[in-house]
């Protein structure tokens, strides 16, 4: 009788999913246990994707886009919709492609514009990086010159050129300082915005850790603020990219050679709509293949750093 009696108080400590009643110490198996579910929880698994499964999630919905709208341009093209000389087929788009090839301009056009649009960007990320930094930490900075930074991020890229070819003349310093005063403000006012986002608690405990100054801004600052920095460089090489082209396309020497912009200047002066659409396609592809080859994997790396990417 006393050993039912026991059996049927141990039963009642233990509730219907195996943990102890409330008000019941709980056995070492238990807080194992309780301790290894909360760690399954904290960690983040990730999991291969297989190439087949990415190819059909990543390649396959771009190219069928891009087979979709050829279909509809040459559809556009078949049904006589714009004539001609205002929208060309693919086909005279693609013998474009093969002459500039066969001609060996083509990867100099894309090259002259890549290497300057690639340089003046690494130069407004030295400068844009300890400005925001510098707006970020100084209140009377930020007081002084962050309305500055914000106003300058909203002025059109092709207002500089004109003062720029005035002040250097018609050479690749003008070119890189179009490209400064254009990607400078949004790569600083995203830094800005990425270290308004710290929780200050990791501020101050990196203070009472003695991560100060210098100290200070690498291991604490700039970690804490990567995402919004990471926005403001992909928004600092849109706007460097922009300033290039809008440069190269107003301002032409023969001192500068042929860039993309200068390409599609080129076609709108010889009224060749084959020209101009090649240059655009170029100009399109370079802005897609940064992102995808820079861009992208610094993002990806970011997030799984941060427990937000459970695939790779």
């Amino acid at each position: 009788m006393a050993a039912t009696d026991n059996a049927a108080t141990l039963d009642a400590e233990v509730t219907k999913d195996g943990s102890p009643a409330p008000g019941e110490p709980r056995r070492p198996s238990d807080l194992a246990g309780l301790e290894a579910g909360l760690d399954a929880l904290d960690s983040v698994q990730t999991v291969r994707t297989p190439l087949r499964e990415t190819l059909r999630r990543k390649v396959l919905p771009p190219l069928t886009a891009v087979a979709v709208v050829l279909v509809v341009w040459q559809v556009l093209v078949w049904a006589g919709v714009v004539p001609d000389y205002k929208l060309p087929s693919p086909s005279d788009v693609w013998d474009e492609v093969r002459t500039a090839w066969l001609q060996g301009t083509l990867l100099d056009s894309i090259w002259t514009s890549v290497s300057r649009g690639l340089f003046g960007f690494l130069l407004a990320l030295a400068i844009g990086t300890p400005l925001g930094l510098l707006v970020a930490r100084v209140r009377f900075v930020r007081s002084a010159i962050g309305p500055i930074l914000s106003g300058l991020q909203s002025l059109p890229s092709v207002a500089w050129v004109p003062p720029a070819v005035i002040w250097l003349g018609l050479n690749d310093s003008m070119m890189y300082a179009v490209i400064l005063l254009g990607a400078v403000p949004s790569i600083a006012n995203g830094l800005v915005a990425g270290v308004d986002q710290i929780p200050p608690l990791y501020l101050r405990a990196g203070q009472t850790l003695g991560a100060t100054g210098l100290r200070g801004a690498w291991h604490i600052v700039m970690p804490g603020a990567l995402p919004g920095y990471l926005a403001g460089l992909k928004q600092g090489w849109a706007f460097s990219w922009r300033s290039l082209m809008a440069a190269e396309i107003i301002a032409s020497s023969p001192d500068l050679g042929v860039g993309l912009g200068q390409l599609l200047e080129n076609g709108r002066n010889n009224s060749s709509m084959s020209q101009v659409f090649l240059a655009i396609l170029l100009i399109l592809l370079v802005g897609i293949a940064i992102d995808l080859l820079i861009f992208s994997p610094l993002e990806r790396r970011v997030l799984r750093g941060r427990g937000l990417l459970v695939t790779r």
